[in-house]
């Protein structure tokens, strides 16, 4: 008899071991990606963060059951994938007249450089390097007030807040793929937003962004891409994307009375562009930033763009009663090179080196 519990115990005990291996190995076949992702965010300086994701995060599934027409529907998307109710775009993300800027150029030799100032409010900023399954390897940057977690939320804290964070992959503001296609959102010159409303599946502005970087090798296959999706405004604020590749092509797309307009520029600030009733409209920072840049006619490498972008940072320009803008950071692309130089809260002597189609890590401090 205390032979066959011998055998029963044993049975047991070894039905559990491998009981808990399964559990192990089926929940690691979940959620591995996720956490080994989360782990990866760390932190790079006050307000700083980075972090790489490689595999699914689920675009494709997000863009097959049609995406989304608000920032609440990409939350509760990500509610189901990430698992648990960890992302909520519950918060109060300020709002108001920003800034931003970009500009194509070429140096001397040809070499295509994209340069791009996000000004908003003091923030905390995160670059993002993603190696998704079923599209191109891209880096990004993302503005972490705009995943509303509130002031107690650290991004690199427990693994939920790391989860949380994970969020940001969906809410991009700019960034290159490995094709060389360059992609920047700014604001439009006055408060209309955009909800395109036709049977085509739907994409927010930020979800927008992160379908060109996984998809589209260039400007044309861009603008295709995005003619096949309904636009509507995230933050509910009016956008235009500034969109450029290695060729040195460079267009804004903008959204006015629900019809989508591209145009050719090199320089994108926060007016209308597009020969519209709505050209030019804007404010009269957006004008100064606009000439500024297009004064500049010459070639410029990476320096000179830095330069240029300083030159239209948000510390040359008085703040008004109220206005709370910084250039929370600066980044120059580079195309051909698959490479970016970033520079964090307008601090232009030290950048962080960002690199595609590298072995080892994309960052080079």
């Amino acid at each position: 008899m205390k032979k066959n519990h011998k055998t029963i115990f044993k049975w047991v005990c070894g039905f559990a071991a491998v009981l808990l291996i399964l559990l192990a190995v089926g929940g690691w076949w979940l959620f591995g990606g996720i956490i080994t992702a989360a782990n990866s965010i760390e932190k790079l300086e006050d307000g700083l963060y980075a972090m790489e994701y490689c595999g699914d995060y689920g675009f494709a599934d997000f863009l097959a059951q049609g995406g989304a027409v608000s920032d609440s529907e990409v939350a509760r998307f990500l509610t189901s994938f990430l698992s648990r109710g960890f992302y909520k775009m519950e918060g109060n993300v300020r709002t108001g007249e920003f800034g931003c800027s970009t500009i194509c150029t070429q140096d001397e030799q040809g070499t295509v450089f994209f340069g791009r100032n996000y000004d908003w409010a003091e923030c905390r900023s995160m670059i993002v390097h993603t190696r998704p399954k079923d599209g191109y390897e891209s880096v990004s940057t993302c503005c972490l007030d705009f995943l509303g977690f509130g002031g107690d939320y650290v991004p690199d804290g427990s693994m939920m807040a790391r989860i949380q964070t994970l969020a940001a992959i969906y809410v991009p503001l700019d960034g290159m793929n490995e094709k060389g296609l360059v992609v920047a959102d700014l604001m439009a010159g006055d408060k209309e937003e955009t909800h395109q409303n036709t049977d085509k599946p739907d994409l927010t502005t930020t979800t927008a962004i992160r379908l060109l970087l996984d998809r589209a090798a260039d400007v044309d296959e861009a603008i295709a891409l995005l003619e096949q999706y309904d636009m509507n405004s995230s933050i509910g604020s009016a956008h235009h994307l500034s969109i450029a590749d290695a060729s040195g092509k460079s267009v804004v797309v903008e959204y006015v009375n629900g019809e989508m307009l591209v145009t050719q520029t090199k320089v994108v600030t926060n007016h209308y562009l597009a020969d519209c009733d709505k050209q030019g409209v804007g404010s009269e920072q957006s004008h100064l930033r606009f000439d500024t840049l297009s004064a500049h006619t010459g070639p410029a490498d990476e320096k000179g763009v830095r330069d240029l972008l300083e030159s239209v940072a948000q510390k040359n320009y008085p703040q008004t009663e109220g206005s709370y803008e910084k250039t929370m950071w600066s980044i120059v692309y580079c195309p051909l090179t698959r490479c970016a130089d970033f520079y964090f809260a307008e601090k232009y002597d030290h950048s962080y080196g960002l690199l595609l189609q590298e072995k080892g890590s994309f960052l080079k401090r």
